[in-house]
């Protein structure tokens, strides 16, 4: 053996370690290196006997530690309790984000791509997670329900950082309850902090977490702001943000960022740009939209049709991984309350150089489409191009025009946008998309900020004519990356689960309908399903049980195609000033014209689950401020008495909306009446036992205001009016028992009836006898009275027919 032969450490071996050096001065073993060792051991190691086989030095050591905790956040490992470090795939674990219920448990949500969905996590299994914490999940089988059941290995990385809720003191001990009911466990306040903001009982505060809950103790959380009192102006956006943790403030670097941003468009912008500003295109938006990312034109080119849509180059501006993207990302979409907006964007560039406004040249992605009479995109291209918008028009001031035949300028290329329009909604009840018609209301406000009505919001062709060529953009930009083959988020909407498919038959066949299509029923079969049920009172509810049956829509970095609306392929394309998934197709179709790739910082699929959990994370901070501002403006209608609708019901009660202001309530089910009311699904109605009162969807009833509270923002009702009286057979068998004493009735005879009768020297009495036919008895006769007789008649039962009369005379002259 040659004495000169060196032996490699473990360390030297890393096959990475040039790569590593290029990095750092003084390189530590590479992730990829160190789960390579630990799958060779096959068992998990300390980190002590891991840095010992590794060289790791006494000075280096603090850094490899720091090192494998973020494997461990990343997933990529696994410090377990002892200490011990396994490789994540040793142990089939998945990374995952915890969406908690308010029951206790919760789902969580894979964040790489995963074929088996979901896991449902009970409470005993969340080890002390908390709502959108990122974990690491085992696989625990499936749950009675067919559901993959999972157990929290490990949190990853904790969501909550600062909660708001009410401040509280119980048995002398500081307590905050969360507004988020999905933190389903109280936080213990230090004493230090409540002391040094000295809040009121029931005010609102915002607590930093300094220790989080395990299986044992619960969260600790000190005062760092006091908000002040529940039913303060502006109050409910204040908690929303909080409470859902939106992201409200722009980061310094993004405020620097867009400062840099020229307020109008460079000569040096226009390189490589179709010239379109002599082309009339115009925006269609609503009477109090500040941001126009689109605008539309068309013209006829023989018997087909030229659609022009044109949307702000947001991507122009906003460079991957510069400050304004970062917070663009964070945040995924604005968020629209009443009275306020938190954008993704800073307004210079939503409202300014990115918006589409009237009159001034603008930066734009186009998607140039040939419509063909029968509705058929026959060809279509994506370009960059430089605009001028001809017109701010609004949604009501085009529907004037098209209804009322208004001469303008521009009304000839409405028209033509309007057959357009036609033409594809044509095609789209032939392709079979679901219509769902929602009624939409809008607050509006006093100089004080207070609601002064609520109005209903109607959508007319104008709405619906946008709407379909944005369609048709999105539609073309989906078919456009996967023709080249460029990965992006998807818009997926998946029909019925088999699961959810059972329930909604089962529901269907109570009330007499049903939905045709086997185990897999397409999107026509749920139109046709829409439209038996069009004119039936409990369309409403109808509706909304055919919306639950489908899975929720998402972003994905694959396609699955969109089941309501019948495409088999969708993307969001058409507005990227105030949702991410939107600028990301931008660039991935930018990226193709230019013959590159574009791939984001994030992976795909975790791009796609964030961009999904931020949607349904504004959603309901809109639904929330909404339900408490209805409920504020009902607080000084207390006792007051309002007309409505039934709307929906449950087994404990019935929801009203009420009609003009548009607001729903419940009337429980115990303030219906004095009697026993059952809710009867198969027939959608609550019914009285014994009155037979009932009370059935789509029917109006007068109700007072009961009760408005702020805390769950509820609206309690109480009936006044209403119902209907539908007695049933048994209804009237309970009314008339056996062996009671039947009623009598009299009528006065005429003389020739009496001699008739005294003449014969008997009368006929009827008999009760199962069978239907009566027979009649004979008694000796009674002395008549002299002005007339009185005969008895027993009331008619159920099932029997009344005696006939014989000898009736004529009526008296």
């Amino acid at each position: 053996m040659n004495k000169n032969t060196k032996f490699l450490s473990l360390r030297e071996k890393d096959p990475f370690l040039a790569r590593e050096k290029q990095r750092y001065e003084q390189p530590l073993p590479s992730r990829e290196w160190i789960i390579e060792l630990l799958g060779r051991k096959g068992v998990p190691l300390k980190m002590a006997a891991l840095a010992k086989d590794l060289s790791i030095s006494e000075a280096e050591y603090a850094f490899f530690e720091r090192r494998l905790k973020a494997m461990a956040r990343d997933g990529q490992i696994l410090i377990n309790r002892r200490g011990a470090v396994c490789t994540a795939d040793k142990l089939d674990l998945v990374k995952c984000r915890m969406e908690m219920h308010r029951d206790g448990f919760g789902f969580a949500v894979p964040l790489e791509a995963d074929l088996g969905g979901d896991f449902v996590v009970y409470e005993r299994q969340t080890k002390g997670a908390m709502h959108g914490d990122i974990v690491m999940i085992r696989p625990a089988g499936t749950d009675r329900r067919g559901r993959r059941e999972g157990v929290v290995l490990d949190i990853v990385e904790r969501a909550q950082v600062q909660v708001v809720g009410r401040f509280y003191v119980e048995h002398g001990v500081a307590i905050l309850e969360a507004e988020d009911k999905r933190l389903i466990h109280n936080i213990v306040l230090e004493p230090q902090s409540v002391a040094e903001h000295r809040p009121q009982a029931g005010q609102v505060v915002v607590a930093e977490i300094e220790t989080y809950p395990d299986s044992n103790r619960p969260a600790v959380a000190k005062i760092t702001e006091v908000l002040g009192d529940y039913a303060d102006s502006g109050m409910e956006i204040e908690i929303a943000l909080r409470k859902h943790h939106l992201p409200h403030q722009f980061n310094e670097a993004c405020l620097k960022a867009a400062a840099k941003i020229p307020d109008h468009v460079r000569k040096s912008d226009l390189k490589g740009r179709v010239d379109l500003r002599d082309l009339p295109l115009v925006t269609i938006d609503g009477e109090t939209a500040r941001d126009f990312d689109d605008a539309v034109f068309a013209e006829k080119i023989g018997r087909n049709y030229r659609l022009v849509v044109a949307i702000a180059d947001v991507s122009h501006y906003v460079k991957p991984g510069d400050g304004i993207d970062i917070d663009a990302q964070e945040r995924s979409t604005s968020v629209y309350f009443p009275r306020r907006v938190i954008p993704m964007l800073p307004e210079n560039l939503s409202n300014g150089i990115c918006s589409l406004n009237p009159e001034v040249e603008r930066l734009c992605m186009v998607c140039d489409m040939v419509v063909t009479f029968a509705g058929n995109i026959k060809e279509y291209r994506f370009y960059p191009a430089v605009m001028r918008s001809h017109a701010r028009l609004t949604y009501n001031q085009v529907w004037q025009w098209i209804s009322d035949g208004i001469v303008h300028p521009l009304k000839p290329q409405i028209d033509t946008l309007y057959k357009v329009f036609q033409i594809l909604q044509k095609k789209r009840f032939q392709r079979g998309a679901v219509e769902f018609e929602t009624n939409e209301t809008q607050m509006l406000f006093d100089d004080c900020g207070k609601i002064e009505k609520i109005v209903a919001v109607s959508r007319n062709d104008a709405h619906k004519m946008i709407e379909e060529c944005m369609l048709a953009a999105n539609v073309c930009a989906a078919e456009f990356l996967l023709e080249n083959r460029h990965t992006a988020l998807f818009r997926n909407h998946l029909g019925p689960t088999p699961e959810k498919l059972a329930v909604l038959r089962e529901q269907l066949s109570l009330l007499g309908l049903r939905l045709n299509g086997g185990d897999k029923p397409t999107p026509k079969d749920y139109a046709e399903l829409a439209a038996q049920f069009k004119d039936r009172p409990d369309a409403e509810l109808l509706q909304v049980m055919m919306l639950r049956s489908m899975q929720q829509a998402v972003y994905e970095p694959h396609n699955d195609g969109h089941f309501g609306l019948a495409y088999d392929a969708y993307a969001h394309f058409t507005s990227p000033i105030r949702r991410y998934p939107d600028l990301t197709v931008h660039r991935a179709i930018k990226a193709v014209l230019a013959g590159q790739q574009y791939q984001p910082e994030k992976t795909w699929q975790a791009l796609g689950v964030h961009t999904s959990f931020c949607e349904r994370r504004a959603d309901d901070a809109s639904r929330d401020v909404e339900n408490w501002l209805k409920t504020y403006y009902m607080q000084d209608k207390v006792g007051e008495v309002f007309n409505g609708k039934i709307s929906g019901m449950a087994n404990f009660g019935i929801f009203v909306t009420l009609d003009d202001i548009h607001i729903d309530g419940l009337v429980h089910i115990s303030d219906l009446g004095e009697d026993y009311f059952n809710f009867r699904p198969e027939i959608m109605a609550i019914e009285g036992e014994r009155s037979g009162v009932r009370f059935s969807m789509g029917e109006k009833v007068a109700v007072k205001v009961a009760r408005a509270d702020l805390e769950s923002s509820k609206i309690d009702l109480m009936l006044v009016s209403g119902g209907s009286k539908k007695r049933s057979k048994a209804a009237k068998n309970t009314a008339k028992p056996a062996g009671k004493t039947e009623k009598t009735r009299s009528k006065k005879l005429s003389p020739k009836e009496i001699d008739t009768l005294m003449n014969r020297g008997t009368k006929k009495t009827p008999t009760s006898k199962p069978a239907g036919r009566l027979k009649t008895t004979t008694e000796p006769a009674k002395p008549a009275k002299k002005k007339g007789v009185s005969i008895k008649v027993k009331s008619k039962a159920v099932g029997q027919t009344e005696t006939k009369r014989k000898g009736r005379s004529k009526p008296k002259a």
